[in-house]
């Protein structure tokens, strides 16, 4: 099986990873409030998953609903895709993985606040959520070039194949 084939299950991977580790977290918060370090780890960490979740209780009002009803099933269909080698199911698998990255992330700047002046004072060095974001992004979108640079090989070799048996086939109906 080709590296890059395999190459195409590491977004939705990340995605499921970083999604279960936000859900994790945040039930872990609910057995200890008073922890400090849980409460790091919810806000700074994943507080991208608490800006995408108050988004989607608009529509779906399910606890777990990002990792149960998005994550889950785009990481079983990336391994469905790995394990029968398909590529529709890996072409589905990375194009969701991808649009749920982009929705993490619109749904994260949605709340930003938004400077109008320059400052010469201290800039504060971004939180690991951005790191967390970045990573997810990055993956789910490498997985996502992989996945159409696939599909542009089979087609550059199916059009070659169609262009030799024309040649071919001219070739053996020229009058000489």
């Amino acid at each position: 099986m080709n590296r890059l084939f395999k190459l195409q299950f590491l977004g939705p991977l990340a995605l499921f990873a970083a999604t279960l580790s936000a859900e994790l977290a945040a039930r872990a918060l609910e057995y200890a409030p008073s922890s400090e370090i849980l409460w790091f780890i919810n806000l700074k960490l994943f507080g991208i998953f608490q800006r995408s979740d108050a988004y989607l209780s608009y529509f779906v009002s399910v606890d777990g609903f990002q990792l149960f009803g998005l994550a889950l099933p785009i990481f079983v269909l990336a391994c469905l895709g790995l394990v029968a080698r398909s590529r529709p199911l890996f072409t589905i698998a990375t194009h969701l993985s991808a649009a749920y990255a982009v929705f993490l992330v619109a749904s994260w700047q949605v709340g930003m606040p938004t400077l109008r002046q320059a400052s010469l004072g201290t800039i504060a060095v971004p939180s690991g959520g951005l790191f967390v974001m970045a990573t997810i992004l990055g993956t789910c979108m490498l997985s996502f070039a992989i996945t159409h640079l696939l599909y542009f090989r089979a087609v550059h070799h199916e059009i070659g194949a169609l262009v030799r048996r024309l040649r071919r086939a001219r070739i053996v109906h020229e009058p000489n």
